[in-house]
Protein backbone atom coordinates (compact mmCIF):
# COMPACT_ATOMS: atom_id res chain seq x y z
CA UNK A 1 0.00 0.00 0.00
CA UNK A 2 1.20 3.75 -0.44
CA UNK A 3 3.69 4.52 2.27
CA UNK A 4 2.95 7.59 4.11
CA UNK A 5 5.69 10.27 3.64
CA UNK A 6 6.84 9.92 7.82
CA UNK A 7 5.68 7.22 10.26
CA UNK A 8 2.12 6.42 11.10
CA UNK A 9 1.79 5.18 14.89
CA UNK A 10 -1.46 4.07 16.31
CA UNK A 11 -1.97 6.75 19.27
CA UNK A 12 -0.94 10.10 17.93
CA UNK A 13 -1.08 10.23 14.58
CA UNK A 14 1.53 12.71 13.14
CA UNK A 15 0.34 15.46 10.49
CA UNK A 16 1.65 14.02 6.96
CA UNK A 17 2.23 17.41 5.03
CA UNK A 18 2.92 15.61 1.51
CA UNK A 19 -0.10 12.98 1.93
CA UNK A 20 -2.97 15.66 2.92
CA UNK A 21 -1.46 19.01 1.28
CA UNK A 22 1.15 18.39 -1.28
CA UNK A 23 3.18 21.44 -0.28
CA UNK A 24 6.44 22.26 0.90
CA UNK A 25 6.22 24.59 3.63
CA UNK A 26 8.01 27.60 3.22
CA UNK A 27 9.59 30.16 4.85
CA UNK A 28 6.41 32.38 4.45
CA UNK A 29 5.06 31.54 7.99
CA UNK A 30 8.70 31.88 9.33
CA UNK A 31 8.67 35.61 8.44
CA UNK A 32 5.43 36.62 9.22
CA UNK A 33 6.61 40.56 8.67
CA UNK A 34 6.82 39.85 4.83
CA UNK A 35 3.66 37.31 4.62
CA UNK A 36 1.61 40.22 6.55
CA UNK A 37 2.64 42.45 4.28
CA UNK A 38 1.34 40.70 1.50
CA UNK A 39 -1.65 39.14 2.85
CA UNK A 40 -2.80 42.88 3.96
CA UNK A 41 -2.59 44.17 0.68
CA UNK A 42 -5.72 42.35 -1.21
CA UNK A 43 -7.99 45.03 -2.50
CA UNK A 44 -8.74 45.30 -6.05
CA UNK A 45 -12.35 47.17 -7.61
CA UNK A 46 -13.71 44.45 -10.14
CA UNK A 47 -16.55 44.99 -13.01
CA UNK A 48 -19.83 44.18 -11.02
CA UNK A 49 -21.75 41.24 -12.40
CA UNK A 50 -24.54 40.86 -14.52
CA UNK A 51 -27.95 40.40 -12.85
CA UNK A 52 -30.60 37.65 -14.59
CA UNK A 53 -34.11 38.13 -13.64
CA UNK A 54 -35.61 36.11 -11.10
CA UNK A 55 -36.11 32.54 -12.46
CA UNK A 56 -39.67 31.02 -12.57
CA UNK A 57 -38.49 28.38 -10.39
CA UNK A 58 -35.56 28.37 -8.10
CA UNK A 59 -33.93 25.19 -7.20
CA UNK A 60 -34.23 24.18 -3.63
CA UNK A 61 -30.69 22.73 -3.32
CA UNK A 62 -27.76 23.84 -5.46
CA UNK A 63 -24.54 20.97 -5.10
CA UNK A 64 -21.09 21.88 -6.19
CA UNK A 65 -18.75 19.05 -6.94
CA UNK A 66 -15.08 20.03 -6.96
CA UNK A 67 -12.92 17.17 -7.77
CA UNK A 68 -9.31 17.97 -6.89
CA UNK A 69 -6.65 18.38 -9.80
CA UNK A 70 -9.69 17.19 -12.13
CA UNK A 71 -8.06 17.92 -15.68
CA UNK A 72 -11.12 19.31 -18.29
CA UNK A 73 -9.55 16.16 -20.98
CA UNK A 74 -10.07 13.42 -18.81
CA UNK A 75 -13.64 13.65 -19.59
CA UNK A 76 -12.81 12.86 -23.33
CA UNK A 77 -9.50 10.74 -22.54
CA UNK A 78 -11.60 8.18 -20.53
CA UNK A 79 -15.39 8.91 -22.61
CA UNK A 80 -15.82 5.33 -23.93
CA UNK A 81 -15.69 4.22 -20.30
CA UNK A 82 -17.50 5.99 -18.06
CA UNK A 83 -21.05 5.05 -17.83
CA UNK A 84 -21.78 7.20 -14.05
CA UNK A 85 -21.87 10.43 -12.71
CA UNK A 86 -19.36 12.30 -14.53
CA UNK A 87 -20.60 11.14 -17.84
CA UNK A 88 -24.36 11.83 -16.77
CA UNK A 89 -23.48 15.85 -16.17
CA UNK A 90 -21.01 15.69 -19.22
CA UNK A 91 -23.67 14.46 -21.43
CA UNK A 92 -26.38 16.22 -20.06
CA UNK A 93 -25.35 19.69 -18.91
CA UNK A 94 -24.32 23.05 -20.28
CA UNK A 95 -20.45 22.02 -20.27
CA UNK A 96 -17.68 24.54 -20.67
CA UNK A 97 -14.77 22.74 -22.18
CA UNK A 98 -12.35 25.61 -22.34
CA UNK A 99 -13.07 27.13 -18.69
CA UNK A 100 -9.88 27.62 -16.85
CA UNK A 101 -8.83 29.32 -12.97
CA UNK A 102 -7.36 32.58 -14.69
CA UNK A 103 -4.43 32.57 -11.90
CA UNK A 104 -1.06 32.01 -12.35
CA UNK A 105 -0.73 29.88 -8.61
CA UNK A 106 -3.05 26.97 -9.60
CA UNK A 107 -3.23 25.54 -6.21
CA UNK A 108 -6.12 24.02 -4.24
CA UNK A 109 -6.59 26.51 -1.63
CA UNK A 110 -6.56 29.75 -4.35
CA UNK A 111 -8.73 27.51 -6.47
CA UNK A 112 -11.42 26.58 -4.24
CA UNK A 113 -11.42 29.65 -2.97
CA UNK A 114 -12.08 31.34 -6.20
CA UNK A 115 -15.71 29.21 -6.74
CA UNK A 116 -18.05 30.24 -5.00
CA UNK A 117 -15.99 33.96 -4.18
CA UNK A 118 -16.61 34.94 -7.78
CA UNK A 119 -13.22 36.66 -7.43
CA UNK A 120 -9.58 35.80 -7.94
CA UNK A 121 -7.21 35.45 -5.76
CA UNK A 122 -6.02 39.17 -5.36
CA UNK A 123 -8.99 39.86 -3.69
CA UNK A 124 -9.85 36.50 -2.01
CA UNK A 125 -6.78 36.78 0.32
CA UNK A 126 -6.36 32.81 -0.18
CA UNK A 127 -3.25 33.78 -3.03
CA UNK A 128 -0.99 30.31 -2.41
CA UNK A 129 -1.54 26.92 -0.23
CA UNK A 130 0.52 28.74 2.22
CA UNK A 131 -1.77 31.60 2.88
CA UNK A 132 -4.61 29.01 3.73
CA UNK A 133 -6.81 27.74 6.56
CA UNK A 134 -4.30 26.86 9.20
CA UNK A 135 -4.90 28.50 13.00
CA UNK A 136 -3.79 27.57 15.94
CA UNK A 137 -6.51 30.09 17.49
CA UNK A 138 -9.12 27.64 15.86
CA UNK A 139 -8.36 23.92 17.29
CA UNK A 140 -10.06 20.72 16.24
CA UNK A 141 -13.07 20.04 17.83
CA UNK A 142 -13.94 16.28 19.83
CA UNK A 143 -10.06 15.96 20.00
CA UNK A 144 -9.50 15.32 16.46
CA UNK A 145 -5.78 15.02 15.14
CA UNK A 146 -4.76 17.81 13.24
CA UNK A 147 -3.83 21.51 13.26
CA UNK A 148 -6.52 24.13 14.02
CA UNK A 149 -7.78 25.59 11.09
CA UNK A 150 -10.39 28.46 9.77
CA UNK A 151 -10.93 30.99 7.19
CA UNK A 152 -9.86 33.91 9.00
CA UNK A 153 -7.48 35.07 6.04
CA UNK A 154 -10.39 34.63 3.81
CA UNK A 155 -11.64 38.23 2.72
CA UNK A 156 -15.62 38.85 1.28
CA UNK A 157 -18.04 37.05 0.78
CA UNK A 158 -19.42 33.78 -1.31
CA UNK A 159 -22.71 32.63 -2.80
CA UNK A 160 -23.35 30.56 0.50
CA UNK A 161 -23.46 34.72 1.98
CA UNK A 162 -25.29 35.97 -0.79
CA UNK A 163 -27.99 32.91 -0.34
CA UNK A 164 -28.25 33.86 3.19
CA UNK A 165 -28.93 37.18 2.73
CA UNK A 166 -31.62 36.50 0.42
CA UNK A 167 -33.14 33.79 3.15
CA UNK A 168 -31.50 33.70 6.80
CA UNK A 169 -32.80 30.23 7.10
CA UNK A 170 -30.75 28.89 4.26
CA UNK A 171 -28.71 25.90 5.11
CA UNK A 172 -25.34 24.74 4.05
CA UNK A 173 -23.21 22.15 4.35
CA UNK A 174 -19.55 21.80 2.94
CA UNK A 175 -17.39 18.39 3.14
CA UNK A 176 -14.20 17.52 1.91
CA UNK A 177 -11.57 15.16 3.01
CA UNK A 178 -9.16 18.45 3.30
CA UNK A 179 -9.81 21.63 5.64
CA UNK A 180 -8.81 23.65 2.97
CA UNK A 181 -11.50 22.01 0.46
CA UNK A 182 -14.13 22.05 2.88
CA UNK A 183 -13.36 25.73 4.57
CA UNK A 184 -12.52 28.07 1.69
CA UNK A 185 -15.77 27.07 -1.22
CA UNK A 186 -18.03 28.98 1.46
CA UNK A 187 -15.43 31.49 2.55
CA UNK A 188 -16.06 33.05 6.45
CA UNK A 189 -19.54 31.38 6.19
CA UNK A 190 -20.04 30.02 9.81
CA UNK A 191 -22.23 26.91 8.58
CA UNK A 192 -21.97 23.16 9.12
CA UNK A 193 -17.71 22.49 7.77
CA UNK A 194 -16.62 19.23 7.96
CA UNK A 195 -13.15 17.26 6.97
CA UNK A 196 -11.83 14.42 7.27
CA UNK A 197 -8.91 13.68 10.25
CA UNK A 198 -6.16 11.36 9.95
CA UNK A 199 -7.85 9.36 12.86
CA UNK A 200 -10.31 8.11 10.65
CA UNK A 201 -13.19 10.67 12.10
CA UNK A 202 -14.47 13.61 10.25
CA UNK A 203 -14.06 16.75 11.97
CA UNK A 204 -14.42 20.57 12.31
CA UNK A 205 -13.26 23.17 14.43
CA UNK A 206 -13.80 25.86 17.07
CA UNK A 207 -14.48 28.34 14.37
CA UNK A 208 -17.39 26.51 13.71
CA UNK A 209 -19.12 24.68 16.85
CA UNK A 210 -17.23 23.53 20.00
CA UNK A 211 -18.81 20.30 19.81
CA UNK A 212 -19.58 17.95 16.86
CA UNK A 213 -23.39 17.50 15.96
CA UNK A 214 -25.27 13.97 16.81
CA UNK A 215 -25.19 13.37 13.26
CA UNK A 216 -21.77 13.50 12.62
CA UNK A 217 -21.14 11.87 15.83
CA UNK A 218 -23.40 8.55 14.69
CA UNK A 219 -21.51 8.69 10.99
CA UNK A 220 -18.31 8.61 12.82
CA UNK A 221 -19.15 5.64 15.25
CA UNK A 222 -19.79 3.64 12.30
CA UNK A 223 -16.30 3.18 11.88
CA UNK A 224 -16.34 3.59 7.83
CA UNK A 225 -13.14 4.32 7.23
CA UNK A 226 -11.42 1.12 9.84
CA UNK A 227 -13.34 -1.17 7.23
CA UNK A 228 -10.81 -0.81 4.79
CA UNK A 229 -8.35 -2.58 6.75
CA UNK A 230 -7.11 -4.87 4.62
CA UNK A 231 -8.71 -4.19 1.69
CA UNK A 232 -6.46 -3.75 -1.79
CA UNK A 233 -7.22 -0.86 -4.64
CA UNK A 234 -7.98 -3.05 -7.41
CA UNK A 235 -8.58 -2.18 -11.14
CA UNK A 236 -12.01 -1.71 -11.94
CA UNK A 237 -11.92 -2.93 -15.74
CA UNK A 238 -10.11 -6.13 -16.76
CA UNK A 239 -6.30 -5.13 -17.43
CA UNK A 240 -6.34 -5.13 -20.99
CA UNK A 241 -8.85 -1.54 -20.61
CA UNK A 242 -5.95 0.41 -19.81
CA UNK A 243 -3.35 1.28 -21.75
CA UNK A 244 -0.93 2.68 -19.26
CA UNK A 245 2.02 0.58 -18.57
CA UNK A 246 1.45 -0.47 -14.38
CA UNK A 247 5.07 -0.04 -13.31
CA UNK A 248 6.61 3.00 -14.32
CA UNK A 249 9.72 3.37 -11.44
CA UNK A 250 9.14 7.16 -11.69
CA UNK A 251 5.85 7.09 -10.73
CA UNK A 252 5.30 6.84 -6.55
CA UNK A 253 9.05 7.22 -6.28
CA UNK A 254 9.17 3.65 -7.49
CA UNK A 255 7.36 2.49 -4.27
CA UNK A 256 4.72 0.40 -4.63
CA UNK A 257 4.04 1.09 -8.36
CA UNK A 258 2.04 -2.07 -9.47
CA UNK A 259 -1.62 -2.86 -8.94
CA UNK A 260 -3.19 -4.09 -6.59
CA UNK A 261 -2.46 -1.34 -3.59
CA UNK A 262 -3.05 -3.00 -0.79
CA UNK A 263 -4.09 -1.30 2.98
CA UNK A 264 -2.86 -1.74 6.11
CA UNK A 265 -4.83 -4.75 8.17
CA UNK A 266 -3.76 -2.72 11.05
CA UNK A 267 -7.25 -0.23 10.94
CA UNK A 268 -6.22 2.62 12.32
CA UNK A 269 -3.37 2.81 9.96
CA UNK A 270 -6.19 1.78 7.56
CA UNK A 271 -8.28 4.62 8.52
CA UNK A 272 -4.83 7.15 7.72
CA UNK A 273 -3.80 6.00 4.38
CA UNK A 274 -7.57 5.13 2.55
CA UNK A 275 -6.90 8.96 1.96
CA UNK A 276 -4.88 7.93 -0.58
CA UNK A 277 -7.19 5.47 -2.50
CA UNK A 278 -10.53 5.85 -4.49
CA UNK A 279 -11.98 4.65 -1.09
CA UNK A 280 -11.28 8.35 0.30
CA UNK A 281 -14.24 9.56 -2.01
CA UNK A 282 -16.61 7.10 -1.33
CA UNK A 283 -16.20 7.63 2.11
CA UNK A 284 -16.84 11.72 1.50
CA UNK A 285 -20.17 10.93 -1.00
CA UNK A 286 -21.17 9.00 2.00
CA UNK A 287 -20.83 11.50 4.88
CA UNK A 288 -22.35 14.08 2.31
CA UNK A 289 -25.41 11.79 1.69
CA UNK A 290 -25.97 11.57 5.57
CA UNK A 291 -25.64 15.22 6.25
CA UNK A 292 -28.50 15.86 3.37
CA UNK A 293 -30.99 13.90 4.97
CA UNK A 294 -29.73 14.71 8.79
CA UNK A 295 -30.06 18.63 8.04
CA UNK A 296 -33.01 18.29 5.44
CA UNK A 297 -31.20 20.06 2.91
CA UNK A 298 -33.27 20.81 0.15
CA UNK A 299 -36.62 20.41 1.37
CA UNK A 300 -38.67 23.94 1.27
CA UNK A 301 -39.14 25.01 -1.59
CA UNK A 302 -39.47 29.15 -0.14
CA UNK A 303 -35.12 28.58 0.36
CA UNK A 304 -32.22 27.52 -1.51
CA UNK A 305 -29.73 25.18 0.35
CA UNK A 306 -26.09 24.36 -0.37
CA UNK A 307 -23.81 21.49 -0.50
CA UNK A 308 -20.65 22.08 -1.51
CA UNK A 309 -18.29 18.74 -1.86
CA UNK A 310 -14.56 18.41 -2.67
CA UNK A 311 -13.39 15.31 -3.79
CA UNK A 312 -9.57 14.98 -2.68
CA UNK A 313 -8.76 11.06 -3.76
CA UNK A 314 -7.93 12.16 -7.34
CA UNK A 315 -5.18 14.96 -6.08
CA UNK A 316 -3.33 12.62 -3.77
CA UNK A 317 -3.28 10.14 -6.30
CA UNK A 318 -2.22 12.04 -9.05
CA UNK A 319 0.51 13.26 -7.26
CA UNK A 320 1.95 10.14 -6.67
CA UNK A 321 1.47 8.55 -10.36
CA UNK A 322 0.95 11.40 -12.46
CA UNK A 323 -1.73 12.52 -14.60
CA UNK A 324 -0.74 9.91 -17.87
CA UNK A 325 -0.75 6.62 -14.96
CA UNK A 326 -3.26 3.77 -15.14
CA UNK A 327 -4.21 4.74 -11.16
CA UNK A 328 -5.00 7.72 -12.04
CA UNK A 329 -6.66 6.32 -15.20
CA UNK A 330 -8.74 4.08 -12.57
CA UNK A 331 -9.98 6.92 -10.33
CA UNK A 332 -11.27 8.57 -12.83
CA UNK A 333 -13.42 5.63 -13.86
CA UNK A 334 -13.77 4.99 -9.92
CA UNK A 335 -14.85 8.84 -8.93
CA UNK A 336 -17.05 8.70 -12.22
CA UNK A 337 -19.06 5.83 -10.73
CA UNK A 338 -19.23 7.26 -7.34
CA UNK A 339 -21.02 10.34 -8.48
CA UNK A 340 -23.09 7.87 -10.29
CA UNK A 341 -24.26 5.99 -7.14
CA UNK A 342 -24.20 9.70 -5.20
CA UNK A 343 -27.04 11.41 -7.82
CA UNK A 344 -28.58 8.08 -7.72
CA UNK A 345 -29.26 8.47 -3.95
CA UNK A 346 -29.86 12.32 -4.17
CA UNK A 347 -32.52 12.06 -6.65
CA UNK A 348 -34.16 9.00 -4.32
CA UNK A 349 -33.97 11.91 -1.47
CA UNK A 350 -34.83 14.71 -3.35
CA UNK A 351 -36.96 15.79 -6.44
CA UNK A 352 -33.99 15.95 -9.07
CA UNK A 353 -36.32 18.47 -10.56
CA UNK A 354 -34.99 21.04 -7.67
CA UNK A 355 -31.62 20.26 -7.80
CA UNK A 356 -29.18 22.22 -9.93
CA UNK A 357 -25.82 20.89 -9.73
CA UNK A 358 -22.18 22.49 -10.46
CA UNK A 359 -19.29 19.90 -10.99
CA UNK A 360 -15.72 21.63 -12.02
CA UNK A 361 -11.91 21.08 -10.39
CA UNK A 362 -10.17 23.01 -8.23
CA UNK A 363 -7.00 22.79 -10.34
CA UNK A 364 -5.51 20.62 -12.95
CA UNK A 365 -1.21 18.89 -12.95
CA UNK A 366 1.22 18.57 -15.52
CA UNK A 367 2.79 15.19 -16.62
CA UNK A 368 5.56 13.86 -14.49
CA UNK A 369 8.80 16.01 -15.77
CA UNK A 370 10.86 12.77 -16.48
CA UNK A 371 8.39 10.90 -18.76
CA UNK A 372 7.36 14.32 -20.52
CA UNK A 373 7.55 13.39 -24.35
CA UNK A 374 10.84 14.42 -26.28
CA UNK A 375 8.95 16.86 -28.18
CA UNK A 376 9.05 19.07 -25.16
CA UNK A 377 11.74 21.74 -25.15
CA UNK A 378 13.29 23.02 -23.46
CA UNK A 379 13.28 19.74 -21.40
CA UNK A 380 10.99 19.75 -17.78
CA UNK A 381 12.70 19.41 -14.97
CA UNK A 382 12.98 19.84 -11.07
CA UNK A 383 14.05 23.25 -10.03
CA UNK A 384 15.13 24.80 -6.48
CA UNK A 385 16.02 28.17 -6.37
CA UNK A 386 16.42 29.11 -2.92
CA UNK A 387 20.23 28.98 -3.05
CA UNK A 388 20.34 32.16 -5.15
CA UNK A 389 19.57 33.62 -1.84
CA UNK A 390 22.63 32.61 -0.13
CA UNK A 391 25.12 36.26 -1.90
CA UNK A 392 22.02 38.37 -1.53
CA UNK A 393 21.57 37.45 2.39
CA UNK A 394 25.40 37.85 2.58
CA UNK A 395 25.46 40.73 0.82
CA UNK A 396 22.65 42.54 3.05
CA UNK A 397 24.50 41.13 6.36
CA UNK A 398 27.65 42.73 5.16
CA UNK A 399 25.45 46.21 4.79
CA UNK A 400 24.03 45.79 8.22
CA UNK A 401 20.39 44.70 6.69
CA UNK A 402 18.00 43.12 8.25
CA UNK A 403 18.13 39.79 6.19
CA UNK A 404 13.72 39.09 6.78
CA UNK A 405 13.88 41.97 4.48
CA UNK A 406 13.92 39.72 1.47
CA UNK A 407 11.90 35.95 1.01
CA UNK A 408 11.56 34.00 -1.91
CA UNK A 409 8.48 31.42 -1.72
CA UNK A 410 8.83 29.33 -4.79
CA UNK A 411 7.88 31.64 -7.61
CA UNK A 412 8.08 34.80 -5.87
CA UNK A 413 10.48 37.14 -4.45
CA UNK A 414 9.08 39.42 -1.92
CA UNK A 415 11.07 42.33 -0.10
CA UNK A 416 10.00 44.62 2.42
CA UNK A 417 10.98 47.98 0.96
CA UNK A 418 10.91 49.89 4.36
CA UNK A 419 13.73 48.38 5.83
CA UNK A 420 15.94 49.21 3.03
CA UNK A 421 17.58 52.97 3.70
CA UNK A 422 19.32 52.78 0.34
CA UNK A 423 16.48 51.45 -2.51
CA UNK A 424 19.06 51.31 -5.12
CA UNK A 425 20.80 48.44 -2.77
CA UNK A 426 17.35 47.28 -2.44
CA UNK A 427 17.32 47.38 -6.39
CA UNK A 428 20.27 45.96 -7.00
CA UNK A 429 19.75 42.42 -4.57
CA UNK A 430 16.58 42.04 -7.05
CA UNK A 431 18.46 42.42 -10.04
CA UNK A 432 20.95 40.64 -9.07
CA UNK A 433 18.33 37.41 -8.07
CA UNK A 434 16.37 38.00 -11.51
CA UNK A 435 19.85 37.56 -13.27
CA UNK A 436 20.83 34.25 -11.78
CA UNK A 437 17.48 32.88 -11.81
CA UNK A 438 17.16 33.50 -15.22
CA UNK A 439 20.24 31.60 -15.81
CA UNK A 440 18.50 28.07 -14.03
CA UNK A 441 17.70 25.05 -15.94
CA UNK A 442 13.81 25.28 -15.87
CA UNK A 443 13.43 28.73 -15.21
CA UNK A 444 11.08 30.53 -18.42
CA UNK A 445 10.86 33.94 -17.44
CA UNK A 446 11.17 36.33 -14.05
CA UNK A 447 9.12 38.97 -14.65
CA UNK A 448 8.99 42.72 -12.30
CA UNK A 449 6.02 42.08 -10.67
CA UNK A 450 4.73 45.65 -11.48
CA UNK A 451 5.49 45.76 -14.78
CA UNK A 452 3.45 42.79 -15.86
CA UNK A 453 0.40 45.09 -14.80
CA UNK A 454 1.35 46.91 -18.10
CA UNK A 455 0.08 43.40 -20.81
CA UNK A 456 -2.34 41.62 -19.56
CA UNK A 457 -4.30 41.37 -23.04
CA UNK A 458 -1.44 39.94 -25.46
CA UNK A 459 0.14 37.76 -22.71
CA UNK A 460 -1.55 35.21 -21.04
CA UNK A 461 1.03 35.00 -18.41
CA UNK A 462 0.99 38.40 -17.19
CA UNK A 463 -2.58 38.45 -16.80
CA UNK A 464 -2.78 35.67 -14.47
CA UNK A 465 -0.04 36.79 -12.42
CA UNK A 466 -2.29 39.98 -12.37
CA UNK A 467 -5.28 38.13 -10.77
CA UNK A 468 -3.08 35.92 -8.36
CA UNK A 469 -1.63 39.37 -6.39
CA UNK A 470 -2.53 42.81 -6.25
CA UNK A 471 -0.51 45.30 -7.37
CA UNK A 472 0.51 46.56 -4.10
CA UNK A 473 1.50 43.17 -2.26
CA UNK A 474 5.37 43.22 -1.73
CA UNK A 475 6.09 41.46 -4.25
CA UNK A 476 9.36 41.93 -6.42
CA UNK A 477 9.60 39.14 -9.14
CA UNK A 478 7.49 36.54 -10.18
CA UNK A 479 9.61 33.68 -11.96
CA UNK A 480 7.72 31.04 -14.10
CA UNK A 481 9.04 27.92 -15.37
CA UNK A 482 8.81 26.17 -18.74
CA UNK A 483 6.58 24.13 -19.52
CA UNK A 484 6.28 21.06 -17.01
CA UNK A 485 9.12 22.23 -14.61
CA UNK A 486 8.44 21.79 -11.22
CA UNK A 487 8.85 23.44 -7.66
CA UNK A 488 8.49 21.41 -4.31
CA UNK A 489 9.16 17.14 -4.30
CA UNK A 490 5.92 15.69 -5.97
CA UNK A 491 5.94 12.85 -8.56
CA UNK A 492 4.02 15.03 -10.64
CA UNK A 493 3.03 18.89 -9.46
CA UNK A 494 0.87 21.63 -10.17
CA UNK A 495 0.96 25.83 -9.57
CA UNK A 496 1.89 26.93 -12.75
CA UNK A 497 -0.05 29.90 -15.14
CA UNK A 498 -0.17 26.94 -18.06
CA UNK A 499 -3.29 25.28 -19.73
CA UNK A 500 -2.59 21.91 -18.10
CA UNK A 501 -2.91 23.41 -14.53
CA UNK A 502 -5.27 25.91 -15.14
CA UNK A 503 -8.12 23.79 -17.72
CA UNK A 504 -10.63 22.30 -15.56
CA UNK A 505 -14.07 20.64 -16.04
CA UNK A 506 -17.24 23.16 -15.94
CA UNK A 507 -20.65 21.80 -16.11
CA UNK A 508 -23.75 22.81 -15.27
CA UNK A 509 -26.81 20.41 -14.64
CA UNK A 510 -30.53 19.85 -13.66
CA UNK A 511 -32.78 22.70 -12.63
CA UNK A 512 -32.74 25.89 -14.78
CA UNK A 513 -29.75 24.46 -16.77
CA UNK A 514 -30.46 23.95 -20.66
CA UNK A 515 -27.89 21.35 -21.71
CA UNK A 516 -25.24 21.78 -24.19
CA UNK A 517 -22.18 22.22 -25.25
CA UNK A 518 -19.88 25.37 -24.97
CA UNK A 519 -16.52 26.15 -26.39
CA UNK A 520 -15.82 29.63 -25.64
CA UNK A 521 -13.28 30.94 -22.74
CA UNK A 522 -14.76 30.89 -19.32
CA UNK A 523 -13.20 31.37 -16.03
CA UNK A 524 -14.32 29.14 -12.80
CA UNK A 525 -15.04 33.03 -11.12
CA UNK A 526 -18.06 33.16 -13.23
CA UNK A 527 -19.22 30.11 -11.63
CA UNK A 528 -20.92 32.20 -8.48
CA UNK A 529 -22.35 34.83 -10.35
CA UNK A 530 -24.23 32.46 -13.17
CA UNK A 531 -25.39 30.33 -9.57
CA UNK A 532 -26.79 33.57 -8.40
CA UNK A 533 -28.46 34.38 -11.33
CA UNK A 534 -29.51 30.61 -11.51
CA UNK A 535 -31.29 30.79 -7.90
CA UNK A 536 -32.47 34.65 -8.50
CA UNK A 537 -30.33 36.24 -5.50
CA UNK A 538 -28.09 39.42 -5.88
CA UNK A 539 -24.29 39.09 -5.65
CA UNK A 540 -22.94 40.28 -2.46
CA UNK A 541 -20.10 42.29 -3.86
CA UNK A 542 -17.72 43.59 -6.61
CA UNK A 543 -16.74 40.04 -8.29
CA UNK A 544 -14.45 39.45 -11.35
CA UNK A 545 -16.76 36.76 -13.05
CA UNK A 546 -20.10 36.92 -15.11
CA UNK A 547 -23.01 35.42 -15.61
CA UNK A 548 -22.80 32.43 -18.28
CA UNK A 549 -25.77 31.57 -20.66
CA UNK A 550 -27.05 28.36 -19.10
CA UNK A 551 -30.48 29.23 -18.20
CA UNK A 552 -32.97 26.86 -19.55
CA UNK A 553 -36.17 28.86 -20.66
CA UNK A 554 -39.49 29.27 -18.27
Amino acid sequence: MLPPSRPLHKTRLPRTPTLLTFATMSSLFRRCTVLRLLVGAIRLLAPLPVFAQLPAKRPSLVVLVTIDQMRADYLDRFASQMHGGLARLANGGARFTDAHHDHAITETAPGHASLLSGRFPRSTGIMMNRIGVDDADAPLTAGAYGTGASPKRFIGTTFADWLRAANARTRTLSVSMKDRGAILPIGRSKSDVYWYSADGRFTTSTYYRDALPKWVNGFNERHLPQSYAGKSWTLLLPDVAYAETDSVPVEGGGIDVVFPHRLPTDPIDAGSLVRATPFMDDLVLAFALHGISSMALGTTSTQTDLLAISLSATDVIGHRYGPDSREIHDQILRVDRALGRFLDSLYALRDSTTVTIVLTGDHGVGTIPELAPDSIQPRPTRVKLYGLLTPLIARMVAAKVDTNAIDLDEQILLMNRTMFKNQAFADSLVDAFAVAARQQPGVSRVDRFRALFEDTLSDPIARRWAHQFPATAQIELVITLTRFSTFGGNVASHGSPYNYDSNVPLIFYGAGIAPGRHVEFVRTVDIAPTLAAVVGVRVGERVDGVVLQVGSKP
